[in-house]
């Protein structure tokens, strides 16, 4: 579960990353995510027709969220300093899910690359597409019935809207399944095109405010320590498995100068690179000090 210290942490590395934008407003109409595990608000529970039960959202919403967490993600926290409201998922169809600021596409399992496994069907391809879809049907709508505006988005949303992204970290850690190190890091740029692909179709769309989260340390998630961690001459120095982490930096090096060259490439838009690696390697090595 995310952390005050932990959101805190994330506005002030975003003021390192701020030069690669034009400007630092947060005022935002809507805000559009795409991603993984770790900004999943329910988008693979409604997809694949899962009941997500306890210990899941226990902490904070008492109840099944549809979180693969006992609380809050780091996306509920960024809207809650936005002031806007958590993020229904696109496929969620209970509740009468309000998308008039926003929607959430990312969805757990998802990778950057086009998807190999029935498991994992929601990549970062399908997200966008599924984007396209959801704007265009939402401006035909608007078009017919204005009333509608309470529910979803205007049109001006979508251009002034944040697009948030959280991608990489199963790219990287289901490969190990199978591949060595060095074809990991061979693999990087494939997968770095792909996602460019995807930011280029949403700024074609109009999108204009990108925040894009680097991939964590996930050499440290008990997960993989449990299947890598095994032998300690593998560990690096905070105790986690030390190839997964190096395969982290070297795609987040990668992706920073990606984030540099979109930045240059499209110059009426507002890139922010985001060091979720850096945040979260800080919380492992002195957890003693957040509890």
């Amino acid at each position: 579960m995310a952390s005050k210290t932990l959101i805190v942490q994330i506005v002030t590395l975003c003021s390192i990353f701020l030069p690669l934008s034009n400007s630092a407003d947060l005022n935002y109409p809507a805000v559009f995510n795409f991603g993984d595990s770790n900004s999943d608000t329910g988008e693979f529970a409604a997809g694949m027709g899962l009941l997500i039960g306890p210990p899941n959202g226990q902490k904070f919403f008492n109840t099944s969220s549809e979180r693969e967490c006992d609380g809050r993600l780091i996306v509920d926290f960024l809207m809650d300093g936005l002031g806007l409201p958590f993020l229904n998922s696109y496929l969620d169809s209970i509740g009468e899910p309000s998308f008039q600021k926003g929607c959430n596409f990312a969805a757990s399992r998802s990778t950057i690359l086009p998807a190999t496994a029935p498991s994992r069907p929601f990549s970062f391809g399908v997200q966008v597409d599924q984007f396209i879809r959801f704007k265009t049907r939402l401006l035909e709508l608007l078009a017919k019935d204005t009333n509608i505006g309470k529910y979803v988005p205007t049109e001006s949303s979508f251009q002034k809207g944040l697009y948030m992204f959280d991608l990489g970290q199963n790219d990287l850690s289901v490969a190990f399944l199978n591949k060595t190190l060095d074809e990991i890091l061979a693999s990087i740029p494939t997968i770095l095109l792909e996602f460019e692909t995807g930011i280029t179709k949403l700024y074609d769309q109009g999108a204009r405010n990108f925040w894009i989260h680097n991939t964590g340390p996930s050499g440290c998630l008990p997960a993989i320590l449990s299947l890598f961690g095994t032998d300690p001459s593998k560990l690096d120095e905070l105790g986690c498995v030390s190839s997964f982490n190096k395969a982290a930096k070297v795609f987040n090096l990668q992706l920073h100068a990606l984030c540099k060259k979109l930045q240059g490439q499209y110059a009426d838009a507002n890139v922010t690179y985001v060091d979720i690696f850096a945040i979260k390697s800080n919380l492992v090595a002195n957890y003693s000090q957040y509890g």
